[in-house]
């Protein structure tokens, strides 16, 4: 049987996080990503940043902050923090229902909106490991009335990690888990356990590194028919929240669409769009 008093002896040693540092580290990640964490999720925040003390070999909490704040690396690691307090589970074909109202909602009306230049705009935001991203563009390719039309999906995230991933376009069978087995010989090669996108698919999609809460990088993207940004605005707090919905409603054209997540809502950014319930999700159609 494992020793556990010599397991909390080495717990017990290791770097804590005190009140104090705790509301400095919080209010440095807000300042920085728009993440809030409340005054509850001290051994949170603590357990998931302990292995970035050891990648910026920190031995306290409070060099950690320091090295955020001076470190010439500093805007790399907050790439690294973010990825560490956030959770990037994610897979192809997650939410179908969101999908099929994608497809069957918003793609006819953005066709009809754009039959002069037969061009659509995506924009998958906080796309992680890009599971997101080359879904929409299957999904795409692979619709008859599309033939012959220009697709642009712009994918972004703050974690280059997970944008490297994305890139190289190889997946496990558990991410291609629920994409229909047809479309899994038609568009992927490769082994049982990876699965490569074929380039005809891969690339539709162009990878950008993008904060969501960085005002001035937020300009670069305009032009959107359709944003996707589910499963993310969960973890912005009620002001930053604001800010992102304000800042993603002008990247979009008007009329334009935003999908969320199932549990998100845009209940406190009201007048920015208007819900329309289609199929068994929800849209919101820029005000």
């Amino acid at each position: 049987m494992a020793d556990t008093t010599a397991v909390r002896k080495a717990d017990a040693s290791g770097p804590k996080l005190t009140p104090e540092t705790f509301k400095q580290l919080r209010d440095l990640i807000y300042e920085k990503t728009g993440i809030h964490f409340q005054d509850n999720k001290t051994y949170l925040l603590e357990s998931r940043l302990l292995p970035r003390l050891n990648a910026c070999r920190c031995q306290t909490f409070e060099s950690y902050i320091n090295f955020l704040r001076f470190d010439a690396y500093r805007d790399r690691e907050v790439t690294e923090l973010y990825t560490v307090i956030t959770t990037n589970e994610t897979y192809f074909f997650r939410d179908e229902a969101q999908l099929e109202t994608f497809m069957k909602v918003m793609i006819p009306e953005v066709m009809k909106t754009n039959a002069g230049t037969k061009q659509i705009r995506i924009w998958s935001a906080a796309c992680s490991t890009g599971d997101e991203p080359y879904t929409l563009a299957l999904l795409l390719r692979d619709s008859l009335p599309l033939a012959g039309w220009s697709i642009d999906i712009l994918a972004t995230d703050i974690s280059e990690n997970v944008l490297n991933i994305a890139r190289t376009a190889t997946y496990s069978t558990h991410s291609l888990r629920k994409v229909p087995p047809a479309m899994l010989a038609k568009y992927f090669t490769g082994t049982k356990e990876h699965q490569a996108l074929v380039p005809l698919v891969k690339n539709m999609v162009r990878f950008m590194n993008v904060n969501l809460y960085d005002r001035p990088r937020l300009k670069l993207v305009r032009g959107m028919d359709i944003v996707f940004c589910r499963n993310c605005l969960i973890y912005f707090d009620d002001k930053a929240k604001a800010q992102i919905v304000s800042d993603l409603r002008d990247t979009l054209r008007p009329k334009g669409y935003l999908m969320i997540g199932f549990s998100e809502t845009l209940h406190d950014t009201t007048g920015l769009f208007r819900a329309i319930h289609a199929g068994r999700s929800v849209i919101h159609e820029k005000q």
